[in-house]
């Protein structure tokens, strides 16, 4: 049984939830996984322990959010060359976020990244459904469905 670790930070809510939707299908696949607010993980010796990784953030501004860029320099230092990686995110607008972070994991990390699926969480403004099969906030699809990583 593998062990992954999902570190999140989420401004409205929907990438925590997003973040608790892939903890409940690493488990339904027979592995635990650990869901923790960037906030929480304070240093790299925290990361360690743990076969897999999914990282997310919400888009802010066309970019990731500051605090994950800041918690992407410490998990750097984690040493995560060759495990397993994924990356999501929220966005209202361009949903670049999440590219950037598997990117930083697969080239800068040099991890062996994974697409974890390709459902996107949309946040919607109207705060209605965006529905996909009665689940609110989701819709199937991806803008690039190799990057932008959901569950």
């Amino acid at each position: 049984m593998g062990k992954v670790l999902i570190a999140y930070y989420s401004r409205t809510g929907k990438t925590e939830k997003m973040a608790g939707y892939i903890a409940e299908g690493i488990r339904f696949g027979g592995n635990s996984a650990d869901v923790k607010k960037l906030a929480e993980i304070k240093n790299e010796s925290e990361l360690e322990g743990y076969d897999g990784y999914a990282f997310g953030c919400p888009t802010y501004h066309r970019d990731m959010t500051a605090n994950m860029k800041t918690f992407l320099f410490l998990a750097e230092k984690a040493g995560l060359n060759g495990k397993v990686g994924g990356a999501f995110g929220s966005y209202t607008h361009s949903g670049d976020a999440p590219s950037y972070i598997f990117d930083t994991m697969e080239h800068v990390f040099k991890m062996d990244m994974t697409s974890l699926g390709s459902f996107n969480l949309l946040e919607a403004f109207s705060g209605g459904y965006s529905g996909h099969e009665g689940l609110p906030g989701l819709r199937q699809g991806s803008l690039r469905q190799d990057r932008i990583v959901t569950y």
